[in-house]
């Protein structure tokens, strides 16, 4: 099996290399001129609780694309806002064989790439992990969960999809085929839209929000709405994911906070519409309260406006 990585940063990187370390599957990743450099010379090193690496990988750049052959699959991992640029940069790898499998969060970026590829080239995906990309260019992996969960879009176990989870069952990640993967997305996006509300709208971890008096029971019942939304579209959670995993989660983890909040913190960039404003709409759709969907989103837009303007202060 053939894998093309776009990017070799925290997640494409952690679970490329993974590959590549195993050698169960050929690995390259596409990068840009700077990061191919540095992974020529220093090759793509990992940090990880499931044991450190440094590998000599192969590194692509835009223009080596057209005599690197066919891919079985190109894995992205781009953030939505860069999801033009991806599909652009992927296009040329993209053979009559070929399964785009995205590991993006939400979910409106599974239609953007069935009407840039054709549903038969696209896959669902999400991971779930914990890393970052150090200055250094350092994988650093900061916890010990490292997830994938893949499938076909129309809910077949396709030959595929089962090649690539033999090929990460020789690596340290937990790999799983699924038949629902659109029902682990919206999983995912449950739990994700209610920890990015919760977090963006109060600019707090769970543990301060939690230590105001109605804190915990307004997070239990933002998550409630949240899983309500799934249900109305057809995805309801199941039962031991929510209450074995997600309640659990946002009443003992008082550090947590998303990640569109840290990004939001540092001045970057932000995934207001793809998470808070796709799940506004379906809110909407749902017929559920959207008020704090509402109230999220405009906060999100309010600070990209911002700092559109050069606004932001301190800088």
């Amino acid at each position: 099996m053939r894998v093309l990585v776009l990017g070799a940063g925290a997640v494409g990187g952690y679970f490329g290399g993974r590959l590549a370390q195993a050698g169960s599957a050929e690995v390259a990743f596409l990068v840009r001129t700077g990061r191919k450099a540095q992974l020529e010379r220093d090759g793509l090193a990992i940090e990880s609780p499931a044991g450190d690496a440094r590998l000599a990988v192969t590194a692509l750049a835009a223009e080596d694309l057209s005599r690197a052959g066919d891919w079985d699959i190109v894995l992205l991992t781009a953030k939505a806002y860069d999801l033009d640029g991806a599909i652009a940069a992927i296009r040329p790898a993209i053979g009559e064989g070929t399964a785009v499998l995205p590991l993006l969060n939400g979910l409106s970026h599974i239609e953007t790439l069935v009407a840039a590829f054709g549903a038969p080239r696209v896959l669902g995906g999400l991971a779930k992990i914990q890393a970052t990309l150090t200055p250094e260019g350092v994988v650093r992996h900061l916890a010990p969960v490292q997830i994938l969960e893949f499938g076909e879009l129309d809910g077949a176990l396709s030959p595929r999809v089962l090649a690539l989870k033999r090929a990460f069952d020789a690596t340290p990640v937990r790999a799983e085929a699924v038949g629902d993967i659109r029902g682990r997305m919206w999983e995912k996006l449950v739990f994700l839209g209610t920890l990015a509300m919760a977090t963006v709208l109060m600019r707090a971890n769970l543990g301060e929000i939690a230590a105001v008096p109605g804190g915990q029971g307004w997070l239990d019942d933002l998550l409630e709405r949240n899983a309500a939304i799934a249900a109305a579209h057809g995805h309801p959670v199941r039962e031991h994911a929510l209450e074995r995993e997600f309640r659990p989660f946002f009443r003992s983890s008082p550090a947590a906070s998303a990640s569109m909040l840290r990004d939001l913190e540092a001045g970057g960039r932000v995934e207001s519409d793809h998470i808070l404003g796709f799940l506004l709409q379906a809110a909407r759709r749902a017929g559920v309260d959207a008020t704090l969907h509402e109230a999220a989103w405009l906060h999100a837009k309010a600070y990209e406006n911002r700092r559109d303007a050069g606004r932001l202060p301190g800088r």
